[in-house]
């Protein structure tokens, strides 16, 4: 692909809008359990690309709160699924895209997430007792657990987790930021960690990383973008992990996701710690 390539967003928007209709396809059946999940992937890209009246925001609301659990507060990654704190946030995600907050029981909600806090700060995922994260190393990184391999994603986490909190002051940002800048790799995508190869979604988890603590300057951003770029389907729309691979919602959104945190025109600017467009977060808080 010639270095000039561009976003194909129209062929984006069709095959979301398209993959969303295929319920019996592969890709559906494989994401049946986190559903939800993808909602929030397909639908927020949708927004970056200023198209989110592509779908029908009565008929996404309506189905996400029959994926609701009243008796518990939190949402299931599809209808008749368990509760999860994961599904809960992209419910609560999606909902915030269309200004539907009005629809949750929002003190039920809080307290169905503040219930899976344990004795040592850290959540667990459900009732079942899956338990991660704000493990600082001292490569500057977090892992899952005390001692866990420092991991782009659970940096993520735990940088937004911190900034949300006020308190990034727990952060060493410069050797931080030299951890995160080391993930780029010589085809110019970020990885995960040491010694894996590139893939479209660490664009998200680093670069949201390195805008929060300010050092994001220490990337090249031209080379990331081309990277992303050419792991575009420019005939059939979407975006996989590396170039010449098979698409999916997942890398379509983070893809795209990458591009809005480096400015790229015309993705609307993404807020790097609650991983929603600026324009929506703005509205929530203006509005408190």
């Amino acid at each position: 692909m010639a270095d000039g390539a561009e976003l194909a967003a129209d062929k984006h928007v069709r095959y979301i809008v398209t993959v969303e209709k295929k319920k019996d396809s592969f890709e559906s059946l494989v994401m049946e359990h986190i559903r939800l999940n993808g909602a929030y992937w397909g639908l927020t890209t949708l927004d970056l690309l200023h198209k989110l009246h592509a779908v029908d925001a009565a008929e996404v609301v309506d189905w996400i709160m029959s994926c609701y659990h009243p008796e518990s507060g939190g949402f299931g990654g599809n209808v008749g699924h368990d509760p999860h704190v994961l599904y809960t946030l992209s419910a609560v995600q999606v909902l915030c895209l269309f200004d539907r907050l009005d629809v949750l029981d929002v003190d039920k909600v809080a307290d169905y997430v503040a219930g899976l806090q344990n004795e040592d700060g850290s959540f667990s995922g459900d009732i079942w007792g899956e338990v991660d994260t704000s493990c600082k190393n001292l490569d500057g990184g977090f892992g899952a657990m005390p001692g866990g391999e420092s991991h782009a994603g659970q940096i993520f986490c735990c940088v937004g987790a911190l900034a949300i909190a006020g308190s990034l002051h727990h952060i060493d940002r410069d050797l931080l930021g030299w951890w995160l800048c080391e993930r780029q790799c010589k085809d110019g995508g970020l990885n995960g960690r040491p010694e894996k190869l590139a893939d479209v979604c660490y664009s998200w988890w680093v670069l949201s990383s390195l805008i929060m603590i300010d050092r994001v300057h220490w990337i090249d951003k031209e080379k990331l973008t081309k990277f992303i770029l050419n792991c575009q389907d420019k005939e059939n729309g979407g975006i996989s992990d590396r170039p010449d691979n098979a698409v999916d919602i997942y890398h379509t959104y983070f893809g795209v996701a990458g591009l809005s945190l480096m400015e790229y025109p015309g993705v609307k600017p993404m807020d790097p710690a609650y991983a929603l467009p600026l324009d929506v977060v703005n509205r929530i808080f203006l509005r408190k």
